[in-house]
C-alpha cells in the first residue's frame, strides 16, 4: 500500500465544443472534485498535471483561490501520464511534501487542437522529439493512427488476429457507454456489423477502432488514507502505482525493436503493480484499460498477464469483457464511448467501481486495475477499498 487514497473525483460535461477555455474547464473539474471530497481550495497544497496540459499549476491555483503550494509537478508523454499523476501525488503525500494534492487534465481536443491530425511542425521542433519525428513523418507515419496501424498489422500477421477481434473491444465499450448518462455515446451502442462497415482510417484501423476527440476536464483529489477516512466519500486506497518505459522507445511506435507485437513498457508497469500490491491478474474484478486504439487493448491484456502472447483474441471472445463476463473492461464506455480526456476519466471510473457507484457496477470486492496511454512511456494503478 502507498498510504495514499483518492478522496474526490470531479469532471465537467464531455462535449465536442465546450464553448469555454481550457483553464475554465480545469477549474470547474477541480471544484467538483473538492466538493466530492468535502474539501475546499484552502485545503489544497499540491497540484499535478500533464506536461501537455495548457493550464499551469499557478494559474489553476490562482483561479481557485488556492494559497501556498508546497508541491507541483507535470508528467510527460501524453496519455501515458494519466496514472502517473496519481503516483506523483501519492509520493508527495508519503514524503510529507503535501497533504492534499489535486491531479487534473483539461482540454478542448475537439474544438481546439486535434491530436489525430498531422502536425507538420512536430518534425521541425528543435528538440529530441523533433529528431525522432523527422525519421518517420516523411514516410507517412505522422498521426497516432498510422503508427498504431503498423503495429496492429504486425500483430495480425504474427498471431492471426482479425479486424473483428479489434471490433470486440469497440462493441463492448459502446455497450457500456450506452447505459452511462455522462457518456457522449449514451444510448448509442454499436454492433459488430457497424464496426466492420465503418470507414478505414489507416488499415487495419477503422473509424470505430479509434477513440473520440473530446472537450472536457477531470480532476482527482489525493490525500493520506488516514485523512481520507474522515472525509465525505469512502476512501479509495492506492494499493500500487507505477511508471514504465521500455528499451529503444519512440513515441507511439518503437519501430527499431526486434518485436513489434507488444507493449513492453506496460509489462514493466504490470510487474511493479503486481509486486507492490500483492495482487495478481486473477484477483482483478474489473479493469479500465487505455483504449485510444482497440488493438492496444489486446496487447495490454497480454502484457498485464491476463493471457499469453497472441491469446487476447480468444480471451475477449464471447462477451468476456462485457459486464457479466470474466473481466469487464471500461465499464464507463472508455475513451471510445464516454470521452477522451487522456485517460483521466478512466481513473474516475476506477474510483466509482471501488466505491460501488458505477452505472455498470461489477460485483465483488477485488481490486480495480487502471492503465494509462500505450505506445508511449506509461503508468498504471491498482485501486482497492480503504
Amino acid at each position: 500500500m502507498t498510504g495514499a487514497a483518492i478522496a474526490g473525483i470531479g469532471a465537467t460535461e464531455f462535449s465536442k465544443d465546450s464553448g469555454r477555455s481550457e483553464l475554465r474547464l480545469a477549474v470547474e473539474a477541480v471544484r467538483v472534485a473538492l466538493a466530492d471530497a468535502g474539501l475546499t481550495a484552502g485545503d489544497v497544497d499540491g497540484l499535478v498535471t500533464f506536461s501537455m496540459d495548457s493550464n499551469a499549476e499557478i494559474a489553476v491555483a490562482r483561479e481557485l483561490g488556492i494559497g501556498e503550494l508546497t508541491f507541483f509537478s507535470q508528467i510527460g508523454y501524453g496519455g501515458g501520464a494519466a496514472c502517473a499523476t496519481v503516483q506523483q501525488a501519492a509520493m508527495a503525500i508519503a514524503t510529507g511534501a503535501a497533504e492534499a494534492v489535486v491531479c487534473y487534465r483539461a482540454m478542448n481536443e475537439r474544438s481546439g487542437r486535434r491530436f489525430g491530425q498531422v502536425a507538420a511542425g512536430a518534425a521541425a521542433q528543435a528538440t529530441s522529439a523533433g529528431v525522432d519525428n523527422s525519421w518517420h513523418y516523411p514516410i507517412g507515419l505522422s498521426t497516432p493512427a498510422s503508427t498504431v496501424a503498423m503495429m496492429a498489422r504486425r500483430y495480425m500477421h504474427v498471431y492471426g488476429a482479425e479486424g473483428a477481434d479489434f471490433g470486440v473491444v469497440a462493441v463492448a465499450d459502446r455497450k457500456h457507454a450506452a447505459s452511462n448518462p455522462k457518456a457522449w455515446f449514451y444510448r448509442r451502442p454499436i454492433t459488430m456489423e457497424d464496426h466492420q462497415a465503418s470507414r478505414w482510417i489507416t488499415e487495419p484501423l477503422r473509424l470505430l477502432d479509434c477513440c473520440q476527440e473530446s472537450d472536457g476536464g477531470v480532476a482527482i483529489v489525493v490525500t493520506s488514507l488516514e485523512r481520507a477516512r474522515s472525509l465525505r466519500q469512502p476512501p479509495v486506497s492506492v494499493a500500487a502505482a507505477a511508471q514504465g518505459s521500455g528499451r529503444d522507445e519512440y513515441m507511439m511506435t518503437s519501430y527499431y525493436r526486434d518485436d513489434m507485437t507488444g507493449l513492453p513498457e506496460m509489462g514493466i508497469v504490470a510487474r511493479q503493480l503486481w509486486g507492490k500490491s500483492g495482487f495478481s491478474p486473477a484477483d482483478v474484478r474489473t479493469a479500465v484499460l487505455y483504449d485510444h486504439f482497440t488493438p492496444y487493448v489486446l496487447m495490454q491484456l497480454e502484457e498485464l498477464g491476463f493471457c499469453g502472447r497472441g491469446e487476447a483474441p480468444g480471451f475477449i471472445a464471447d462477451g468476456a469483457i462485457e459486464v457479466g463476463g470474466r473481466l469487464p473492461l471500461n465499464t464507463h464506455g472508455g475513451q471510445l464511448g464516454e470521452a477522451y480526456i487522456h485517460g483521466m476519466n478512466g481513473i474516475a471510473e476506477g474510483v466509482r467501481q471501488v466505491r460501488g457507484t458505477s452505472v455498470n457496477q461489477v460485483p465483488g470486492d477485488g481490486p480495480v486495475l487502471v492503465t494509462a496511454g500505450t505506445g508511449v512511456p506509461t503508468s498504471g494503478l491498482v485501486l482497492v477499498a480503504g
